[in-house]
């Protein structure tokens, strides 16, 4: 009987042995051939990296070479809330104020989450709380963490614990690689430059949108595979794509002129306290703008602490009727026809012109004057008279068109519009005489100011340029932008006369007396233009402008001053052309222009050098 009960007990020991080994046999083939596969694919998801490398974005600079966007390193803070649970509140509590955030809502970011993924539960070991962090508030977030305490003796608690609370200081908040856009001038040029955001940091205005894919560059990536300490495994890297940073655009602006532009802009602003000031600097022989700037303005670095309307470029987002800058469209336009001289005298009506069932007006009792005497005193009539005697409805229709109104400018910044001109059948009757003082149309101040540009230019249109160049990190230059000739809108000769004419009006007898230079001649034309809001003609309310350029015959530059709603003066001789003043003398001598004229007193130095000079001082 007990070998008997012995040998049962051995068979049934056997049986159990063979009985396990079989099912382990079996559970081996079920992970190694009949699972393979899925298991394969739930290994690699749980070793297997894409990292995605991302570029750096390029600079914006200006013509010189000076930065005016830049991307810094940065760092993205992120978090484990497994590593944390149950101290969310302490850890909240410390980086708060470091992260410039709520205090609750960084709590309820550290709380862990369990959520479904390819149907397993799965708690989440990774919550980003900020992007963008700068370098040093990164090391003051590592530091609190490294000294923050629980109220425990952790010198008395197990081993695992002292596991958990070293973890929690040292793993459970970490940095991810970033970067951050830097504006270094705060809002020198912000307009022009742009700004960037969302997640991804895409440009948003200005440069920094129109060529956010040059600046951009191209994601790289890495796939790896690592540890269960999410070590990297060098060895099983299988692909390792570099990142191609991205382009940096050179501009054509500088940023000495902008300076110059901006701060003239601001003291005038006090002066006047007007709704907006702009100004645009341009070189007329190749249409490269070397400022472009607006009041009220914004920094790019923080762009959401201002307003909607601090953010508009109103250089070429906002219309206005040009007034009477709009002047030097038709009378060159008749100079070139061949149907006008510069002496031809009309009659001014003494001020007052019916035409059309309507009644003209001058700002002043003219009686006759020249042609050069209407551009000098900006005579209404005598414009008028010259558009309906010399060119008609279709032919200053086309002249307009040419210069540039009505279309697109084409600049390479997002917002720009045509501005408005009709077709010559939905014209009044009296839009013939309307239309050359500036009314009836409206333009934006860089049309206006190209249109200028093409008079100083010898009669040839240029499309404004404000991007020079892209380059690649090294310097290397990728794109080089050239200028660009749009059309010749008037004869070398018209533009000729049309210049001699706006000379007078920077004389002492034109509109334009406080624009005059020291040391060069001046041709410009101002501008005084009642608003216009909601179809109606407002009384007391101007755009008020200038626009000249100089040396008057061997353009350097050209420049624009636009006011809305001045207040201490409206007309623009007033207002515009001191400010075209201080900004032409500053930019002359930044640039090294060499004077054309001689100072009196530098003349009577040399007179008096020499000894017949001596002589007639003494007289």
């Amino acid at each position: 009987m007990a070998k008997a009960g012995q040998f049962n007990r051995l068979f049934c020991l056997a049986f159990l042995l063979a009985a396990g080994f079989i099912a382990l046999g079996w559970r081996l083939v079920d992970l190694q051939i009949l699972k393979h596969d899925e298991l394969r694919v739930l290994a690699q998801k749980n070793t297997r990296r894409l990292n995605i490398r991302e570029p750096l974005r390029g600079q914006i600079r200006d013509i010189r070479g000076n930065p005016l966007a830049i991307s810094v390193p940065a760092k993205s803070v992120c978090a484990d809330p497994t590593l944390i649970t149950p101290h969310q509140l302490e850890v909240a509590r410390a980086l708060a104020p470091l992260l410039q955030t709520n205090e609750t809502y960084l709590a309820e970011r550290l709380q862990p989450r369990i959520r479904e993924v390819d149907g397993r539960m799965v708690t989440n070991s990774y919550v980003v709380l900020k992007r963008k962090v700068p370098l040093d508030v990164w090391n003051q977030i590592h530091q609190a963490m490294t000294n923050l305490t629980f109220g425990v003796d952790e010198k008395n608690l197990r081993p695992s614990q002292k596991t958990f609370y070293r973890n929690l200081r040292q793993k459970s908040v970490f940095a991810e690689e970033d970067q951050m856009r830097v504006y270094p001038n705060q809002a020198l040029a912000a307009h022009v430059v742009g700004y960037v955001g969302g997640d991804d940091q895409a440009g948003q205005n200005g440069i920094e949108l129109a060529l956010n894919s040059k600046l951009a560059g191209v994601q790289g990536w890495r796939r790896t595979e690592t540890d269960v300490r999410r070590r990297e495994l060098v060895q099983y890297r299988d692909q390792d794509v570099e990142p191609r940073n991205g382009f940096n655009v050179v501009l054509t602006l500088d940023s000495g002129i902008q300076h110059i532009v901006e701060t003239e802009l601001a003291e005038a602003a006090e002066r006047h306290t007007p709704i907006s000031i702009s100004a645009i600097v341009v070189r007329p022989r190749t249409g490269e703008i070397l400022a472009m700037a607006t009041l009220p303005t914004y920094n790019p670095n923080r762009p959401g602490a201002f307003p909607p309307e601090a953010l508009r470029n109103r250089v070429i987002t906002d219309i206005s009727e040009p007034g009477s800058t709009f002047k030097i469209v038709v009378v060159s336009a008749a100079l070139n026809e061949g149907k006008l001289r510069l002496n031809d005298v009309y009659d001014c009506e003494k001020g007052r012109f019916y035409f059309a069932g309507r009644t003209l007006h001058d700002h002043e009792s003219y009686s006759s004057l020249t042609v050069e005497q209407i551009i000098m005193k900006s005579s209404n009539i005598g414009t008028a008279k010259i558009a309906i005697q010399k060119l008609g409805e279709d032919k200053l229709y086309d002249y307009v068109k040419n210069f540039g109104f009505g279309t697109r400018t084409g600049v390479p910044l997002p917002g720009e519009v045509g501005g408005i001109l009709h077709p010559v059948k939905n014209w009044s009757k009296v839009s013939i005489a309307q239309i050359p003082m500036g009314h009836g149309l409206a333009s934006t101040p860089l049309q206006m100011v190209m249109a200028m540009s093409a008079i100083a230019n010898k009669g040839t249109l240029m499309r404004p340029m404000i991007i020079s160049r892209l380059e690649d990190e090294s310097g290397n230059v990728v794109a080089q932008y050239q200028p660009q000739v749009a059309r010749q809108v008037i004869s070398e000769n018209a533009a000729y006369q049309m210049v001699k004419a706006l000379k007078s009006v920077v004389s002492d007898e034109g509109t334009a007396a406080k624009a005059k230079l020291e040391n060069y001649t001046v041709a410009g034309k101002t501008g005084t233009a009642q608003k216009v809001i909601n179809g109606t003609y407002v009384r007391g309310r101007y755009f008020s402008s200038f626009i000249g350029f100089f040396p008057a015959d061997n353009p350097e530059l050209c420049i624009s001053v636009v006011m809305d709603e001045p207040k201490n003066g409206y007309y623009g001789g007033q207002t515009a052309a001191p400010v075209f003043k201080h900004i032409a003398e500053r930019s002359a001598r930044y640039l090294n222009l060499r004077p054309e004229i001689a100072p009196e007193n530098a003349i009577e130095d040399v007179v008096a050098a020499t000894p017949e000079g001596k002589g007639a001082l003494a007289r």
